[in-house]
């Protein structure tokens, strides 16, 4: 290797040095999800980053979602996708699967990847141990509260137990966890990723939240990135339209976490290479940092 390389290399650890030392010991809660969970490149390296924080003294919680796979094995079974006001209809036919392909193949690949690259993850659903407790979420029609639509079993985080999360932190284990519930009857409610994401970083007194997406992070009306923002210019850029449509459930999630006790949020482009390494380890990180007022 040629020693201009290797140097870039030694510059590059040295600079993750004061992150390391400041956040050792410290959660970080990671909503996965797009594209790092679809391309093979992307799963990987995400793994490695992972694998990686943990090492260093970072204790990694990672929420996952996966929409298109339940769209496609729905397809498989002739079972027709449906969507209100952007959340998918969930009769127990279709919960059935949302178990099935969250709680099973998609929760075990991520927790194999991890293992596969030197991690000890553990995959869970929120119902293990009714850790995540549900209720059913309602949804307003274009009456307002004079209409309410059934969803099906779609559903709002109650409460997060966080017993089980520590105990995996405390044995070095990485907990992988599918964004699924348990209602007081028992039944099963499939809910945002972003939410329970959100919400388990509430509840463990997270040091960060970050949400991976398949965009830059926060943008302008211009179309730049905005890196940081504090939560009144969020409230702002929201009031005045600046952001808006399918970034805005991202931001409100950053924006609750950040108002209740997480130190910062970050949205970051999931589709850069080790996007985690570079938001929480490196000077510039790879998308919008933002922090309560």
């Amino acid at each position: 290797m040629p020693i201009e390389i290797a140097q870039q290399k030694a510059q590059i650890l040295a600079e993750a040095l004061p992150y390391i030392q400041r956040f050792h010991g410290k959660t970080i809660v990671i909503k996965y999800g797009g594209n790092a969970m679809t391309d093979d490149a992307l799963k990987l390296e995400f793994a490695q980053d992972v694998v990686l924080l943990k090492l260093v003294g970072i204790n990694p919680v990672v929420v996952h979602g996966g929409g298109p796979q339940i769209g496609d094995f729905l397809k498989r079974v002739g079972k027709q996708s449906e969507f209100v006001q952007g959340m998918r209809v969930t009769d127990r036919e279709t919960m059935d699967i949302v178990e099935m392909v969250l709680g099973g193949l998609v929760n075990k690949e991520i927790v194999s990847l991890i293992n596969r690259q030197g991690g000890r993850a553990i995959g869970l659903s929120g119902k293990d141990g009714r850790f995540i407790r549900a209720s059913r979420l309602k949804v307003k029609g274009s009456l307002g509260e004079a209409e309410w639509l059934d969803i099906g079993q779609v559903g709002e985080v109650e409460s997060i137990d966080p017993e089980i999360v520590a105990l995996l932190d405390s044995r070095n284990f990485i907990p992988v966890i599918a964004p699924i519930g348990e209602g007081p009857d028992g039944e099963a409610y499939n809910i945002n990723a972003d939410l329970v994401a959100g919400s388990l970083a509430q509840t463990l007194k997270a040091e960060k939240l970050i949400l991976l997406t398949n965009t830059a992070g926060v943008l302008d009306r211009q179309g730049d990135l905005l890196t940081g923002l504090a939560a009144a210019q969020v409230q702002g850029l929201i009031a005045d339209g600046t952001i808006y449509g399918g970034m805005l459930p991202k931001v409100d999630c950053a924006l609750r976490a950040v108002c209740n006790g997480v130190s910062t949020a970050h949205i970051i482009d999931g589709r850069v290479p080790h996007a985690l390494l570079l938001e929480v380890l490196t000077d510039a990180g790879v998308g919008t940092l933002i922090k309560g007022n």
